[in-house]
């Protein structure tokens, strides 16, 4: 027999002594901390929280619940009983505030409305009770801006223009010099302004300016201001926001009452002490608005000392209670203390290093939640130079920030000019409009790179971040012209070649003339250059130095580095890389080899080809001969050749233009017209889906192999040399098993033949990457003749959703972020319900089929925070990154293996 139920009823409205801070999804941020307050017995103006829930049920229907009307009254009565006054009352007032309060902070995005309750005739009331006609009509034209401004639309500068004119015409600067008189007459115009700008009175019911500044504060969530702050900080959209109604308390009753901001550690330093601002005879929205100059929160102890001391007591309390950096928000009235708000407080990226290893320090939290309270986005700040906030300079432009970092240089618009200049001594900052492999010298060279095209993992973007460079991509209202040398800006400025500039990787600003760069301790830390010591930067090393070591200690996936020479990985294994992920071999054959592969690409016949490897051959041996000795001991997997093959011929524009100019001139040009004739046999329309990867191997004979020879026989130098090469030859662009076993078949026989040849035992991996759609669907029969797999996410990416990285982050990526299509790009952080699903899938099949495979990825987004995370739950075995990246792959590795065991505290 069935037990009869009613069913469930929500409740919508939760007063501050039924909540706690464990509640946040329901009751906000601020509504949560606010009952975790009052049961902690702190000084809290009594009040109530509108749930989350009765948000999102106004936004999708454009009505509040049935039910909230009455729960609000009840709770409203309630409040009313417990400070014996009512809500707009004539006599003695009920005032109360309406501020928002989402789970996340979104300081200054919603909607506060401070004084609710005053009108006509309240206000004398409240003048009555508090003895001071001033500060009632003070808080009474507080309500009417604030109101009119938030809930009924009206232009906040109209408000303060009446403000300027009522100073002007006292003579006065500031608006607490307005007596009691000057107030009541603002209040008469400030309504004149509401009723001509919202074509309706203020309200005089109290309960409708509750109710309409309620709706305010919902409508809110949707604002334009609000929604851009969440696409930034990547929180969701559909979370809504609590509304909390709370008693007034009040700061601008004269001198011994104020309001202020207090900090329980320095947010900017880490360091602890007194931090924070105080206003005298003001409230809340003064501190924040700026109007008045604040004195530091230590004053407070000349001013106030009962309540300083008062206040340093809470201070310490709430700290040892959320463990945690805490942001207060403080009333005193009167001499009494009141306690408004309290949240886990932001920080900067040095300080949330320093503050987690003082929480260890103090046994307040234990390492694994130390590791969980840094991030590698903080990691990477604290990496990169950065310039000098205080310098005057004329921003002149701003792209994508591709590559972070701060960089001064002249411009040079070519790679040649670049390299020259470099090496007379200059610093020099490469404009292109986009880079191509032609531009690698003079991206070496370069201080930093910036282009007028091109988004975060165009070629740019992709070079720059994996030499640790500086990089603007993609910063269209710069008109580079490459034939003139130089580059306009808006206004109409004309950048020549050798004017100064600087570029902001960090922020994507670019800057006219010299700016003065600060360096991180942090990178000459992981170069092994500093150490701990006694400074506050050797404070700061110290607690990455302590945090990095715990996150090692704790991770499962290990991480390789992206390097294709000697420098980038020794470099990387300074960084603490695990070995080599990608070397990518395409990148050896530029600069004075490009003619070698040309010539080979166009062979007309085997004799030609066959001299074109041979002379490769020990070139590739030596690339690899330094490279297995810079990481001896540690595996290195090196990509055979996938270039798009346009990258290595001729442009056939340039080329024609050459051979026609020739011919006008009755000038000899066989050569020119051989060349341009297989150019155009080769020419494709999308080269980045044409013959490249296993597809060039398998079609130009003897190349491969080469490769393969050259590994084979470093390998197999090394070992006489006693090291300890641990080479995996990775087969790109692989769609079927029938190409990869083709391919391991020749490679097979090479390896043996260089055995037999040395009379060195070769332990060669063979595996392939998994970057087109069709290998993660077939991974299971792949993994046949696959020793590992390494996911290609950026091509795999590209191929599962139809786009091409190098346009469309600049023609349409800021469209789909702003419409909410794009949380993030999916180049930046993997999509993982598509490309993710695709490298999970692959994962499995191929485990499947051959148990031991070794798994790992080597895409951009082997060095992206949130990915690392991803790919740790899908059981991959290694991430690699750019040099530069690991200590951030190293530092969220760690965060993921505790996550994945369930000991994320927070």
């Amino acid at each position: 027999m069935s037990e009869n139920k009613e069913p469930h009823v929500a409740k919508f409205v939760y007063d501050f002594t039924e909540g706690n801070k464990d509640l946040k999804d329901l009751l906000g941020g601020k509504g949560a901390n606010l009952a975790e307050m009052t049961n902690l017995g702190l000084p809290v103006p009594p009040g109530f929280t509108i749930t989350t829930d009765a948000c999102k049920v106004y936004l999708d229907s454009g009505e509040e619940p049935a039910a909230l009307r009455d729960e609000v009254s009840a709770h409203l009565d309630a409040l009313e009983q417990r400070m014996g006054k009512k809500l707009g009352q004539a006599d003695d007032p009920l005032l109360v505030s309406v501020r928002s309060g989402a789970k996340f902070s979104m300081p200054g995005m919603m909607d506060t409305v401070l004084n609710i309750g005053l009108s006509d005739k309240s206000v004398q009331g409240l003048a009555a009770q508090a003895g001071d006609d001033r500060f009632a009509w003070d808080s009474y034209r507080r309500l009417i801006q604030m109101f009119g401004k938030t809930v009924l639309g009206v232009d906040g500068d109209l408000f303060e223009e009446a403000l300027d004119k009522a100073k002007e015409a006292k003579k006065v600067t500031v608006d607490t010099d307005l007596e009691a008189a000057d107030l009541k007459k603002l209040v008469t115009a400030f309504k004149k302004i509401v009723k001509k700008e919202a074509g309706r009175d203020f309200p005089q019911d109290a309960r409708e300016q509750m109710d309409l500044a309620i709706h305010a504060v919902f409508d809110s969530w949707n604002t334009d201001r609000a929604k851009l702050y969440r696409r930034q900080e990547r929180i969701p959209h559909d979370l809504g926001t609590a509304v909390n109604v709370c008693s007034m308390v009040f700061g601008n009753l004269g001198p011994d009452s104020g309001t202020g901001v207090a900090f329980t550690r320095d947010p900017a330093s880490g360091h602890q002490g007194v931090y924070g601002d105080y206003l005298q005879n003001a409230q809340g929205e003064d501190v924040v608005a700026g109007i008045r100059n604040t004195v530091p929160l230590a004053e407070l102890e000349q001013i106030d000392k009962k309540s300083y001391d008062q206040l340093m007591q809470i201070m310490e309390t709430l700290e040892n209670h959320y463990k945690d950096l805490c942001d207060i928000e403080f009333t005193i009235e009167r001499g009494q203390l009141w306690m408004l708000q309290t949240r886990v407080g932001k920080r900067t990226a040095g300080a949330a290093f320093r503050i987690a290893t003082q929480l260890v320090d103090q046994g307040l939290i234990d390492e694994a939640e130390a590791l969980q309270r840094v991030t590698g986005a903080q990691l990477a700040q604290l990496m990169f130079p950065r310039f000098d906030e205080d310098a005057k300079v004329a921003q002149v432009g701003r792209g994508i920030a591709a590559s972070p970092g701060a960089a001064v240089g002249k411009a040079v618009f070519d790679s040649y000019t670049a390299v020259k200049w470099s090496r007379s001594g200059e610093k020099v900052i490469l404009v292109r409009r986009e880079t191509n492999p032609d531009d690698l010298d003079g991206m070496i060279a370069a201080e930093g790179i910036l282009t007028s095209r091109g988004g975060k993992t165009s070629h740019a973007a992709v070079v720059a971040r994996g030499m640790g460079k500086t990089c603007v991509c993609g910063a269209e209202e710069l008109e580079v012209d490459t034939k003139r040398r130089r580059m306009t800006v808006p206004g109409g400025h004309v950048v020549e070649e050798g004017d100064l500039i600087s570029i902001d990787g960090s922020s994507g600003k670019v800057y006219l003339g010299e700016v003065p760069v600060v360096p991180s301790p942090v990178v000459e830390y992981f170069e092994g250059r500093m150490h701990a010591g006694a400074n506050d930067a050797d404070e700061l090393v110290e607690a990455v130095h302590r945090i990095m070591a715990f996150a090692d200690r704790k991770r499962r996936l290990r991480v390789r580095a992206n390097a294709d020479n000697a420098e980038d990985a020794m470099r990387a294994r300074r960084f603490g890389a695990q070995g080599i992920g990608l070397c990518r071999t395409e990148h050896m054959f530029l600069g004075d080899r490009r003619e070698l592969v040309e010539r080979l690409i166009l062979a007309d016949t085997e004799a030609e080809r066959e001299e074109s490897l041979k002379a490769l051959l020990p070139l590739q041996k030596q690339d690899f001969v330094e490279l297995f000795s810079a990481m001896d001991g540690l595996p290195v997997t090196i990509r055979l050749l996938d270039p798009p093959l346009h990258e290595f011929l001729p442009d056939i524009t340039e080329l024609s233009v050459r051979v026609a100019l020739a011919e006008s001139r009755q000038e000899p040009h066989e050569n020119e017209l051989r060349l341009l004739q297989a150019v155009h046999r080769l020419h494709e329309q999308n080269p980045m889906l044409g013959l490249r990867g296993v597809r060039l191997g398998l079609v130009i004979p003897g190349l491969f192999t080469m490769q393969v020879r050259a590994i084979a026989e470093a390998a197999a130098e090394r070992k006489n040399a006693k090291g300890d090469p641990r080479a995996e030859i990775m087969i790109p662009l692989v769609g079927t098993v029938q190409e990869l076993e083709i391919v391991r078949e020749e490679a097979d026989q090479v390896v043996a033949e260089v055995e037999a040849a040395t009379g060195v035992e070769l332990k060669l991996s063979i595996g392939t990457m998994i970057e087109l759609p069709r290998a993660a669907l077939t991974a299971g029969q792949i993994a046949e003749a696959a020793e590992f797999f390494s996911f290609g996410t950026n091509d795999l990416t590209q191929t599962v959703w139809g786009f091409s990285r190098d346009d469309v982050e600049a023609s349409f990526f800021t469209a789909y972020l702003e419409k909410g299509i794009f949380g993030v790009s999916p180049f930046e952080t993997i999509d993982k319900d598509g490309v993710g699903s695709l490298v999970k899938l692959a994962a499995e099949a191929g485990r499947r089929t051959r148990p031991d495979l070794k798994l790992g990825v080597c895409g951009e987004h082997g060095g992206d925070p949130e990915s690392v995370h991803f790919f740790h739950q899908v059981g991959l075995d290694y991430v690699s990154c750019s040099p530069f990246r690991i200590p951030v792959a190293r530092l969220e590795a760690g965060r993921a293996a505790i996550t994945a065991n369930g000991s994320d505290h927070r």
